[in-house]
């Protein structure tokens, strides 16, 4: 729908080589390890390059946004990712409660 500003148009703008392979790289990335973070599977490994791609747009957005624009502006256009980013650093920390898959698992193997 708004192809220069999301997809490999957002890749562009910001200034990464290749923008389509990184595009498509990302969103992967970002759906194959959000789906085992929701069910629960290897939900502390899935959150670390879930991290990662938090912290390199957040260099390469919203910290251009802190220089140029002020805090204000960033702090407002921030707060969904930081949000997602508090919540990976908690599944790193904490995995993935009582219902995951890895606490069935880990469960299991307690029992044997």
């Amino acid at each position: 729908m708004f192809p220069s500003t999301l997809g490999s148009g957002r890749f562009e703008k910001i200034g990464f080589s290749h923008p389509a392979f990184w595009a498509y790289f990302t969103g992967a990335f970002e759906i194959v390890f959000g789906i085992l973070i929701l069910i629960g599977l290897f939900t502390r490994l899935a959150a670390i390059p879930l991290l990662i791609i938090m912290i390199v747009s957040f260099i390469t957005t919203k910290y251009p946004e802190l220089t140029e624009k002020g805090f204000w502006f960033m702090a407002h256009d921030y707060r969904t990712d930081f949000a997602m980013t508090l919540l990976l650093i908690y599944l790193i920390i904490y995995g993935g409660g009582k219902k995951s898959i890895d606490y069935k698992i880990q469960q299991k193997s307690k029992s044997t």
